[in-house]
């Protein structure tokens, strides 16, 4: 077969094949440009494991309508069943009431509408309409969203007006149990995955403190979290940042408010406590650091000794400036208000 492409026909489709990101119509443009080389309509096929009759219909599309016609897309797909009436239905339902499976929401349909689905045809609809398969999250039936406006406010009008050797750390206490914790992660289909539990009940006790102006991490290990821990902590803060005003943004657990803890800090007038509302973690910076720790740490892995557990929480926390790039998106002064 003779050339029927110009130069500037070759470079364009050239071009136009590096950029493409479907498969099929990388294929067709390939197609075009080899029988403009010269080769064969069988020897195309077999390059690409097509048969020759779909080059041949390539071709045919190419000289009918040009390279347009050629990686045109006219597959719509099938026709939903439910109308869309129905649809928004099934939406404005899912939204109010949550279905543990596919299988669930096939159930429903067929209830409602006496239309029946697949479970993988419903899992199709249900990612058309915009739903994912994750856990819900939890949401403190006390929270006061008036309360959280307010105490941002607090924490944004106190980094504005602060002095520049002042600093702001968020602190809380953290209980992982050495035992097997389960969580979502990818596996063979068709096959099961198994991690090891153990039987103990240990703890590890650590007291924390996060600053997010120089993403710095401060943590001790305690047989418990008490008041005298509390202490404990706040000296090793101070001894870290010798000049300035120390902030701690804290929860309002029993030791943060005790006797000695108050009066500790009466005598060292350097350290202010700024207690959160109540029932308000998602405003606790550090309560993120806790989370990244369950996942780089604790979810599906198992520890037969307690000591290489702790050995292994404790040297992460200590040492996250090794995990920077992982915490870049999480740790940042973003705080999600539960709904009122």
């Amino acid at each position: 077969m003779s050339s029927f492409l110009t130069i500037k026909q070759c470079k364009e489709y050239k071009e136009l094949h590096k950029k493409c990101k479907n498969k099929h119509f990388a294929d067709r443009i390939k197609s075009i440009l080899w029988l403009n080389d010269g080769d064969k309509y069988e020897e195309i096929a077999r390059r690409l494991m097509l048969d020759e009759v779909t080059i041949r219909r390539y071709h045919k599309q190419y000289q009918d309508g040009g390279i347009d016609a050629l990686i045109k897309d006219d597959y719509k797909g099938s026709e939903p069943y439910l109308s869309q009436y129905q649809q928004n239905e099934l939406i404005a339902y899912l939204e109010e009431n949550i279905c543990l499976s596919s299988k669930e929401v096939c159930c429903y349909v067929e209830k409602q509408y006496g239309m029946k689905y697949s479970v993988k045809g419903m899992t199709n609809l249900l990612h058309r309409l915009g739903f994912v398969y994750k856990k819900p999250k939890h949401l403190p039936s006390k929270a006061n969203r008036e309360a959280q406006e307010a105490s941002l406010k607090r924490y944004e009008e106190l980094k504005a007006t602060k002095e520049a050797k002042d600093r702001i750390y968020f602190i809380d206490g953290c209980h992982p149990m050495h035992n097997s914790q389960l969580s979502y992660g990818w596996f063979k289909k068709g096959k099961e995955k198994f991690i090891k539990a153990n039987t103990g009940r240990k703890r590890v006790n650590i007291n924390g403190a996060y600053n997010a102006e120089e993403k710095k991490v401060i943590v001790r290990e305690d047989e418990s979290i008490n008041s005298q821990s509390t202490i404990a902590l706040i000296k090793q803060i101070k001894e870290q940042q010798c000049e300035g005003i120390i902030y701690l943004v804290a929860d309002n657990a029993t030791y943060y408010r005790s006797r000695i803890v108050k009066e500790f800090l009466n005598e060292n007038q350097r350290v202010k406590m700024l207690f959160l509302p109540p029932y308000s973690p998602n405003l606790n910076l550090i309560e993120r650091l806790w989370k990244f720790l369950k996942k780089k740490v604790i979810y599906n892995e198992y520890y037969e000794k307690f000591a290489v557990f702790k050995e292994k929480i404790m040297e992460t926390l200590k040492n996250t400036e090794r995990y920077q790039h992982e915490l870049e998106s999480s740790m940042t002064e973003k705080f999600q208000l539960f709904p009122p």
